[in-house]
Parts: C-alpha cells; structure tokens; sequence
C-alpha cells in the first residue's frame, strides 16, 4: 500500500471528518485520480519530439502514456484531425498516491523560485489544476539525458463538496499552497 494512502485512511480521514463536522465518514473527501497532460504543438514537424516526450511521461507516471490527438481541424494552425498533438496519463489507486507523494515532497520543491501554488486554481466542483513549465524536475529524469523541456498539465480530481472541502484534503497532504 502507498505511503500517503495509508496516512490518508489512518491520520487525515478522522482529522477531517471533525474538522468539516462531516456525520458519515463516506462525506469525507478524497481523491478519485489524478491526470497528468502534455500538449506538444511541435509535435505536427517532428514526430521524435512526441516519442520521446511519452517515454519520459511514461517515467514520471509509472504506467503507459497515451498519444491524444486532434478532435478538430484548424487551418491557421496547420492541424487536421486526427492528428497526434500530446500524450496524457490518468493515474488512480496506489500509483495515483505514490505519485502524489513524489509530487509534493520532491518535484515541487525542485522548482526554482517556487513560493506556493496558487490555491485559486480550483473549479466549482472541488478539482485542482496546476501546471508545471519543465518536466524535468520530477526525479526519475536526468536532466542531462532529456533533448526537449516540455510543460505539463496535472489535474487532481476530488469526491468532495466543494472547493473548500478540496483545500482542506489537499492541504492536509502537505500541498505547498502560497499564502
């Protein structure tokens, strides 16, 4: 079992149920799965770009990335459906907390002139999304070893309430939220 599950079930599932005065422990939030994102637009020139982009993706997630292509057509952007434009991940269970666990205590931290994430970036529904600018700083790449820098998108999904149900679970984690 993952690290932070367990303090999850253990630890932050009474802690929460008492401070949100929750009646039933199944109202207590929690997390349903995590998406991990890469849009590559270079992709449409160099199909090595998008390759080695998913090899890497597939490092950092722990499981296999999937190619995601265009719905739609544009002109302006060169772009016909069914074009391969990124790659995405969507983890859940034991992967879903390990990869949390790196993410907070490792990869975060590594930015340079990191001071918090923004804790506005939640949607109506309690879900959290953030974006990183290199996906190199997770510590399964070498840095010397990656050809492209690339950004990600990483969205976590919440069973909660609302939004301040999801600040509070997200919070307990150990999410560095700026002040």
């Amino acid at each position: 079992m993952a690290r932070l599950k367990e303090i999850y079930k253990k630890e932050f599932v009474p802690a929460l149920q008492k401070e949100l005065a929750l009646k039933n422990v199944n109202q207590v939030p929690k997390i349903k799965k995590i998406t991990l994102n890469m849009g590559v637009g270079k992709a449409l020139q160099d199909a090595n770009i998008l390759s080695a982009l998913v090899k890497d993706m597939t490092k950092i997630a722990g499981q296999k990335a999937v190619i995601t292509k265009a719905r739609t057509s544009v002109s302006n952007f060169k772009l016909r459906e069914g074009y391969a434009i990124g790659c995405m991940v969507t983890l859940r269970n034991d992967r879903m907390y390990e990869f949390l666990d790196r993410l907070i205590n490792f990869a975060i931290p590594s930015i340079r002139d990191f001071r918090g994430v923004s804790s506005k970036s939640f949607d109506k529904n309690g879900n959290y999304s953030m974006g990183i600018a290199e996906h190199i700083i997770f510590p399964e790449l070498e840095a010397d070893k990656t050809d492209h820098i690339h950004g990600m998108d990483i969205t976590i999904v919440t069973a909660s309430m609302n939004n301040d149900h999801a600040f509070k679970l997200l919070e307990k984690f150990g999410m560095p939220f700026r002040k």
